[in-house]
């Protein structure tokens, strides 16, 4: 009887620690998918902090507007509220070529942004705290912009919007099974393939070298033939495309959930950028893909506190890293 009970025993506990790992290796898989979205968001904010040492404040906006450009080319239809109420376009876009038209128009938004909230102010030399609140004003815009179109409801994508795939992919065996949802997989192939043209880009070629230069010194780089302006421009495109991408990932996820869901992922963005370091490209995507496991394993039962407890993660590391994860540390000059 004995050794039948500790057998038993012996039988519970490896149920029992299959059962952990199988959870652990879900919340491992969803926050790497949660944080290569804030990764990609979050080098939104580094590129135009690299080029001009501001923080665009409007990038949540763009984000927003990216997952709405995304939602209507895929032929849905707004809401009953907004001069656009009950309005859908006379095409239906596959959710692919909806996102990287999304993308590219949210891209075109920032170039827009540039345009109105940053350059008039960069060329008369205002301070960069000048530029800062001139694109809060402008996120301002853009959202009250959103609710005056399209309204305040929550849209969401049409089910079948990543096709005929499975609502879930195993990545275990039929007998410990590790299911993950399909759009999280998607967001993270789709996140980590981004990444890695963005890096390509910017460390092997002519462009991202010239990238390069204008951040550590535009007056030196004009000096050797680039145009600091045109670099500017592509900064904030590629900005506002990486947003759309983000809004568009996340409202598919999720859902749209009205102009100011971009802001909560705005302040998450920052609280990125922060932790791995100003300015610092690797730092976003580790800051990302930290905060982003973090959360996911955050219990079930303190789920409400994901934010918070991401935050202190944030407020631990700055403690013994005040310039991030990546960062570079300032020496203060008498």
């Amino acid at each position: 009887m004995q050794l039948y009970a500790n057998n038993k025993q012996q039988i519970t506990n490896n149920k029992q620690l299959t059962m952990d790992f199988t959870l652990f290796l879900q919340q491992f898989l969803n926050g790497l998918s949660i944080g290569s979205v804030y990764a990609i968001f979050a080098l939104g904010y580094t590129l135009v902090f690299s080029i001009l040492g501001s923080i665009n404040f409007a990038h949540g906006a763009i984000f927003t507007l990216g997952a709405y450009f995304s939602y209507s080319l895929m032929g849905e239809a707004f809401g009953f509220n907004g001069l656009l109420a009950n309005l859908a376009l006379p095409l239906q876009l596959p959710f692919p070529l909806a996102l990287l038209l999304g993308s590219i128009l949210a891209g075109l938004a920032g170039i827009g942004l540039e345009r109105l909230a940053f350059r008039p102010l960069r060329v008369r030399g205002a301070d960069p705290l000048q530029t800062l609140v001139s694109s809060l004003g402008a996120a301002i815009v853009i959202v009250n912009l959103i609710q005056y179109l399209v309204g305040a409801e929550i849209y969401t994508f049409p089910a079948d919007a990543y096709g005929n795939l499975p609502a879930a992919i195993n990545f275990g065996t039929a007998e410990k099974p590790v299911m993950v949802r399909t759009v999280q997989v998607v967001i993270f192939g789709v996140s980590a393939l981004i990444l890695v043209v963005l890096t390509y880009l910017i460390n092997y070629t002519k462009i991202g070298k010239a990238l390069q230069a204008v951040a550590e010194d535009a007056t030196t780089a004009s000096l050797l033939g680039i145009n600091p302006e045109r670099f500017i421009v592509l900064t904030f495109f590629v900005s506002g495309f990486l947003g759309g991408v983000a809004g568009t990932l996340v409202g598919s996820s999720l859902s749209i959930a009205g102009p100011y869901f971009g802001i909560a992922f705005g302040l998450k963005g920052l609280g990125v950028i922060v932790l791995g370091g100003l300015g610092n490209i690797p730092g976003a995507v580790l800051g990302g893909l930290v905060i982003g496991l973090a959360e996911a394993f955050v219990p079930s039962d303190y789920s409400g506190y994901k934010e918070a407890i991401a935050f202190a993660l944030l407020f631990i590391v700055l403690l013994i890293r005040p310039q991030g994860l990546l960062g570079r540390s300032q020496r203060v000059r008498d």
